[in-house]
């Protein structure tokens, strides 16, 4: 699934999530992705490379495939692979330009990325969640056309962060954290998951951390299984009962 480049923006998305690779966002929020889907939003999975080269894969093309069924799994509207380089991800003028372009074509009211640095993992998280803030801050701007190919100034309402299913399940210095519930598409972010044999299956009982992270985050909160996020801006709900979770 890519973005279409026939029209000047194509049909809105309610949420678009941002990772470096394929499967970070369905490790990091699949079961909140799922559930919005299945609730009628249109979702949408920015990829800033094609995670490639990596041990186990056949090549780029192999890990695409991987990368279109789970986002079928979820329900995912729109996935786009920028192609920008892996292993050597670097925030840039240009890298988030072209972010900022998916976002003006796709009109997202919610944009959710990376919120920390993943010590021991890859660097190129880090700089993913610096290109995304950069990128919503260039969506909005005017008199600056000649960049962004004609696409429209798009003001994104919401940016949340979400951290990796086995990191801290907070980040550090965020005050303003929160859960969605995933019991019932728990299943399915496991499910996506399972879609990269190429990063996963190797890996000793991924599926059973996953599954735990999920649940050990739900069980804070008295709930099944949960994934928790972070708001970059503190928001106000207009119902004090609905924003409690009643």
């Amino acid at each position: 699934m890519t973005s279409s480049t026939t029209n000047l923006t194509d049909e809105p998305l309610d949420v678009i999530a941002v990772g470096s690779h394929p499967d970070d966002v369905e490790v990091a929020c699949g079961g909140t992705l799922a559930k919005l889907a299945a609730s009628g939003y249109r979702v949408g999975i920015v990829d800033l490379t094609d995670g490639e080269p990596t041990p186990f894969s056949d090549g780029p093309e192999a890990r695409m495939k991987e990368a279109q069924a789970a986002a079928e799994v979820l329900g995912v509207a729109v996935r786009v692979q920028l192609d920008l380089p892996n292993r050597r991800l670097f925030d840039c003028f240009e890298h988030r330009i072209e972010l900022a372009k998916v976002f003006r074509r796709y009109r997202p009211r919610i944009v959710i990325g990376f919120g920390d640095k993943t010590p021991m993992a890859s660097p190129d998280h880090f700089q993913t969640m610096l290109i995304t803030d950069a990128a919503v801050f260039y969506s909005r701007l005017s008199k600056w056309d000649a960049y962004f190919d004609g696409l429209p100034v798009h003001k994104i309402e919401r940016q949340l962060y979400f951290r990796l299913a086995i990191e801290p399940m907070t980040l550090a210095g965020n005050p303003y954290h929160f859960l969605i519930d995933i019991g019932a598409t728990l299943d399915k972010k496991i499910a996506s998951m399972q879609c990269y044999e190429s990063q996963f299956a190797h890996k000793h009982a991924m599926d059973e951390r996953i599954r735990a992270a999920a649940v050990m985050t739900g069980s804070i909160a008295g709930i099944a299984a949960a994934e928790v996020f972070a708001a970059a801006r503190p928001f106000a709900a207009g119902d004090l009962v609905s924003a409690v979770g009643l």
